[in-house]
Parts: C-alpha cells; sequence; structure tokens
C-alpha cells in the first residue's frame, strides 16, 4: 500500500529531496525513472536497493541538454552530435567515454557512461533545478513491467520512494534506444527503444544491430530477460497456440485484433489501426493489466519487424516464457 500524498506535482519538492541524497520518482517520455543523484554513490545506491536491481546492471544518466555532455564524458563523435541535433531532447541514449566524476557504481566499473537528455517538460525543469546529473533506470522492481504512470510506480514501489513526481502517461512507451561505438568506430544500436532504427539510419546511415546479452551488459537494458509479468508469456501464432485454451483463464495481446474464442476482458489489443506509436505507449500498460487477471497464461503475437515494431518485439521475447511455433 502507499500513501498518496506522495504523489505529486512539485518539482521544488523532488529537488530538494534528491538534493538531499534521496531517490525520487520522475516522469520521462518513455517510461517514469527512480532518479538520484549521480554524482552521490550513496544516493545511487538506493536505486539499486530500492529496485533490487543487480549492480552489475549500469544506469543512464540524465542531462538537461545534450551542451551539458561534455562535463561528464570525454569525446563525443560526429555523428553522435549529428543524431543529438536531429533527435534530442528524445528517446535516444549515447554510450560515450566517462570521465572520472562519474563514479563506477553508476557504470558497473565500465569506463563507459550511458547519457540522455529526456523530451519530458516537468523532468527537464527538474534537471534545470538541480546542478548534478540523475542516475534514473526504470521505476520499478528490477526484471518486472516498466511503469508509464505515476499510480503505476506507486503501485510498485509503494512507500519506498519519498515522492513520486507526476507527470501524466508517457507518451513514448518504450526505453531509449541506446547507440554506441563499435571497435571498428562504426555506430551500433546496443538497445532497441523509442527511436526507431530507421529513424536512426536516416540521419548516419547503416548502422549495426546488437542482440541482448546475458549477463555483465555494457549498456543499461541488455540483459536477455526483463520486462516480464508474473504471469507466464507465450509468444506464437494466436490462432494456432490458443486451440484448446481455456477461454476464461486465457490472457491474449495481439497488435490489432481481438480472438472470437477468449472472453474480451482478458484481451489487449494494442493498436487496432495497427499504429506503432500507439502500440509503444499501450504495451506495457497491457502487460501490466493482463497480470492483474484472473488468467493463468498470456499468449502474445510479435508485431511486423518494422518502425518500432522491432523494440516491442525486443521487450515481448524478453517478457515471454516461451516460443511456441
Amino acid at each position: 500500500m502507499y500513501d498518496e500524498s506522495f504523489i505529486g506535482q512539485n518539482i521544488d519538492i523532488a529537488a530538494a529531496l534528491l538534493k538531499k541524497g534521496e531517490a525520487v520518482a520522475i516522469p520521462t517520455e518513455t517510461v517514469y525513472g527512480l532518479a538520484a543523484n549521480a554524482l552521490n554513490p550513496k544516493a545511487v545506491a538506493k536505486i539499486f536497493h530500492i529496485k533490487q536491481r543487480p549492480t552489475f546492471d549500469p544506469l543512464i544518466i540524465h542531462l538537461p541538454s545534450f551542451d551539458a555532455i561534455s562535463d561528464y564524458v570525454y569525446e563525443v563523435p560526429s555523428e553522435f552530435k549529428l543524431l543529438a541535433e536531429k533527435f534530442t531532447p528524445g528517446p535516444i541514449t549515447f554510450l560515450l567515454k566517462k570521465k572520472e566524476i562519474i563514479n563506477d557504481l553508476v557504470t558497473a566499473g565500465s569506463l563507459y557512461v550511458a547519457v540522455r537528455i529526456p523530451a519530458h517538460p516537468v523532468t527537464l525543469a527538474l534537471l534545470n533545478n538541480i546542478d548534478f546529473p540523475l542516475a534514473a533506470p526504470s521505476a520499478n522492481p528490477f526484471g518486472y513491467i516498466s511503469p508509464t504512470t505515476a499510480k503505476h510506480v506507486a503501485d510498485q514501489l509503494g512507500n519506498k520512494v519519498y515522492y513520486i513526481l507526476d507527470g501524466g502517461p508517457c507518451d513514448v512507451g518504450l526505453e531509449s534506444t541506446i547507440v554506441g561505438m563499435d571497435e571498428n568506430g562504426k555506430i551500433e544500436i546496443l538497445r532497441k527503444g523509442g527511436l526507431s532504427v530507421e529513424n536512426i539510419i536516416s540521419v548516419v546511415g547503416n548502422v549495426s544491430v546488437r542482440e541482448i546479452s546475458s549477463s555483465n551488459p555494457e549498456a543499461p537494458g541488455m540483459l536477455s530477460t526483463h520486462y516480464a509479468p508474473t504471469i507466464p508469456v507465450i509468444l506464437g501464432d494466436l490462432s494456432s497456440c490458443t486451440l484448446g485454451a481455456d477461454p476464461d483463464r486465457t490472457g491474449i495481446l495481439t497488435f490489432r485484433n481481438f480472438l472470437p474464442h477468449i472472453s474480451t476482458k482478458h484481451q489487449v489489443v494494442l493498436s487496432p489501426s495497427g499504429n506503432f506509436m500507439d502500440a509503444a505507449r499501450n504495451l506495457f500498460s497491457g502487460l501490466r493489466y493482463l497480470d492483474t487477471c484472473p488468467i493463468d497464461v498470456i499468449y502474445a503475437e510479435l508485431l511486423p519487424e518494422t518502425d518500432l515494431g522491432i523494440a516491442i518485439n525486443d521487450r515481448l521475447r524478453r517478457a515471454s516464457y516461451k516460443t511456441k511455433s
């Protein structure tokens, strides 16, 4: 349970708590984050403790502008500057060699730190009200579905956080896309997210796309199992894998259409019009809703492998128990 007085829109309260070394939940355009002073190791440690997040999984730091990035990292590749001009503030994160001011706890011992500028007016105002970057992974227990509203944060973390800064529902609904440089100096997408691969290619040309890792990730959000509800999720062709399923104990997550033989109250359609942005915005809230239903299994279908469908499928695969053909 939680006290609703901990949810509010007062940026000054959030800033004061962060300056004292506390953890505060903040809104971004992607998902809600659990934020703390990235330059204060004791404050950063509270993030790991509250989330029960393993310390080998690094964190993203958030800044009010791309110009501020030079205080915390060394050289910024020209390709990253082009991407920043086009897409920041926004759902893109840059992996860059860190300066010593960034503690190893933030980066899980890596020489590189993930940096982004969030496109949410409330959090940008907050960042302009403090003189330090915010380390902020998603504001959920580690491995569970990411929160896209202040209430989701409260339902998951309750009174473990002093304050939840309410900025309304998240516009994007998927974590940011993370880009880095490979050993040959070519751009590599380390995590598929709220900015599509096609958008990045349109600015810098061809890129490589890294598949997820299972341990010791070099960038946030690269673990093979993540974003999972407590009810098993099985991916497959819904028309075949639901044959014989109990219509009252089965949940369905589809892209565009309801299934006629399953109870509609246990179904989530991400976008009846086939809009990828709507589907991304509804993904985590849809999984969260199904996780509260009296069902035994969730069957889900993959989206077309294009646009934001690529990132949505990535989240579904990592949330899934298995794939059924």
